[in-house]
């Protein structure tokens, strides 16, 4: 066992394997391990292959893409219980990026997809190195909602060829070419194609809810493998997975088309951050769960060099994948030896085990996709968003909305979706709340317009409850100079900054100009509570010197004290900012 202190260095090296390999030395976390990588292995052997047709590609190389990558991923990454591999949006997004560009030739399309799984890899690779996870944020959880609920309707439709044993040609819309499907098999449905579909879901959905503990996958797929073997179901004109070259992977330098990668970028974004966010959501909920510590960076290092690995072994885009990974640490995995097991059962079966896919039918693995992706429609969230901010569930259901129509060109959903979050952020946050102050019965400072309170005609407390910034200081100021305006006995304009959490040069700016009108009206500007990167600027920029130290204070009750004292007359036994009771003094 190596201790914390040399791990985390080892870390920034990354080699975080070590940190967990000289645990394997108990025979109880050896053999959990193994036990884990052998289930997982039985689960994504069956996936992989139904993953990789949904990419438009032969079945075997998703097998390919679960040999190394895996592997790779788990050695290097920070998270011991992440199962990487193959996964349906991501395969989604790589069918719905190479179909336009690949010109109907297999070859050219099995170029750019090892391509696009090397760029994919490099992209997050380098946010890793460079410690960038932080940009993953952009990407907000109501614009992941609404798209991973279009992109499992857009992949579950895309399988209703397979099931009806139906093909038709692609038009330049999803929608379109779901419609086609529906009208052909309508008129011309495969019946034994069908058929098989219908018992391999039949077969699990009843394992899923009376055997919960037997892989339902792996039997759906050994049974009608057996059935479509003993009836020729080939021969009836059946599609079949057909002959999968043996042997494991030959390592090559993928083919780089320079043209075809800036075609490519869009997609390669897209395919990184949401690749990404699928295996940090779940592989933060396991270091929940294990109580083990999780290093987004590290994570992002761990899934590049997986794709890159994955590239280089004719395996395409791959990433963390929720439903394997629920088995592998339900199963028991402790460490991420798990995933080398997982790995290795993979090879094996490249290796021996191939010919009994032959049989194997393509309607059984389109089920297979299917029952994966049933789970991932949920409206529950998109309600949720609705009502915790509108905004939030607008974007939620406009990127839901543009997914299925700009479908297959799925980035552009998510991007409009970024741009939406981004935009509605920067509206909400151009005209945060800005309240005029005053004494409540029990004794605490409220805002004087929603609880009716009287307010002081010679002092007004303004207190402004966001960042100023560039976009919302002409607002802040309007407000300001509007209750001036309203107030012709006004002598002292009190800003309570404590919700004041960063100012910018153009926020500066504008107090130093706001103080300047004031002054000319007769009107002295005090500050109150300013926090310490707030007062940090102003003494920066000299604003402190030129308005005056004594202008600023740490608790407002000293700005109240100030402002009595230069008024006179008693003016604090009438004004309605009178300390009434304690608690303001503890408040304050």
């Amino acid at each position: 066992m190596i201790d914390k202190e040399k791990c985390e260095s080892i870390k920034s090296r990354f080699l975080p394997f070590l940190c967990w390999i000289g645990e394997l030395k108990k025979r109880q976390t050896l053999q959990a391990d193994l036990i884990a990588g052998i289930t997982v292995a039985l689960v994504l052997v069956p996936q992989s292959m139904a993953y990789a047709q949904l990419a438009g590609l032969p079945p075997y190389y998703g097998l390919y893409a679960s040999f190394l990558p895996g592997i790779i991923a788990a050695l290097f990454g920070s998270s011991r219980q992440l199962a990487t591999g193959p996964v349906a949006v991501v395969s989604l997004m790589t069918a719905s990026a190479l179909e336009p560009i690949a010109g109907g030739s297999p070859e050219l399309y099995l170029a750019y997809a090892i391509m696009l799984a090397l760029m994919v890899g490099v992209f997050q690779l380098a946010l890793g190195l460079l410690r960038l996870g932080v940009l993953v944020n952009f990407l907000s959880h109501p614009v992941v909602i609404g798209f991973t609920n279009a992109a499992a309707i857009i992949i579950g439709t895309s399988q209703l060829g397979k099931l009806f044993g139906v093909t038709v040609e692609k038009a330049d819309h999803t929608y379109i070419t779901v419609f086609n499907t529906v009208v052909e098999a309508f008129h011309n449905t495969h019946m034994q194609t069908m058929l098989m579909a219908i018992l391999s879901l039949g077969i699990m959905i009843a394992m899923k809810r009376f055997l919960p503990r037997v892989p339902n996958v792996l039997t759906a797929v050994v049974i009608t493998t057996l059935i479509s073997w003993q009836v020729g179901f080939e021969q009836m004109g059946g599609k079949v997975v057909g002959s999968i070259p043996e042997g494991l992977p030959p390592l090559a330098l993928p083919t780089l088309d320079l043209h075809t990668m800036v075609q490519l970028i869009s997609v390669t974004v897209a395919i990184g951050i949401i690749g990404f966010m699928e295996a940090i959501s779940i592989a933060k909920a396991m270091a929940a769960r294990t109580r083990q510590r999780l290093d987004a960076n590290q994570e992002l290092v761990g899934q590049g060099l997986g794709n890159i690995v994955s590239s280089f072994s004719q395996g395409y885009a791959v990433s963390g994948s929720f439903s394997r990974s629920a088995v592998n640490i339900g199963a028991g995995a402790v460490t991420g030896f798990s995933a080398v097991v997982t790995g290795l059962v993979v090879g094996i079966t490249l290796l021996f085990l191939t010919p009994l896919l032959y049989h194997l039918p393509q309607a059984t693995l389109a089920a297979v996709i299917i029952m994966a992706v049933i789970n991932l429609v949920k409206i529950d969230p998109i309600k949720y968003a609705w009502k915790v901010q509108r905004h939030d569930g607008v974007v939620s259901i406009i990127t839901f909305v543009l997914t299925l129509v700009w479908a297959p060109h799925l980035d552009k959903g998510i991007i409009v979706g970024v741009l939406l979050s981004l935009m509605l952020v920067l509206y909400r946050t151009m005209k945060p709340r800005v309240a005029a102050l005053s004494r409540a019965p029990d004794g605490t400072l409220r805002d004087a317009e929603i609880n009716k309170l009287e307010t002081c005609r010679n002092i007004a407390v303004i207190r402004f409850d966001g960042s100023l910034y560039f976009a919302n200081t002409g607002y802040f100021e309007d407000k300001v100079l509007e209750r001036v305006a309203l107030k012709p006995d006004l002598k002292y304009v009190i800003i309570d900054a404590e919700g004041i959490n960063e100012i910018d040069a153009t926020g500066e700016e504008m107090l130093h100009h706001l103080w300047e009108q004031l002054k000319e009206a007769g009107v002295d500007l005090l500050v109150a509570r300013a926090k310490k990167q707030v007062w940090d600027v102003f003494r920066r920029t000299g604003l402190i010197e030129k308005v005056g130290a004594d202008h600023f204070f740490a608790l407002r009750t000293h700005a109240f004290n100030y402002a009595w004292d230069k008024l006179g007359d008693n003016h604090a036994d009438t004004c309605p900012l009178k300390m009434q009771t304690s608690a303001e003094t503890a408040r304050a």
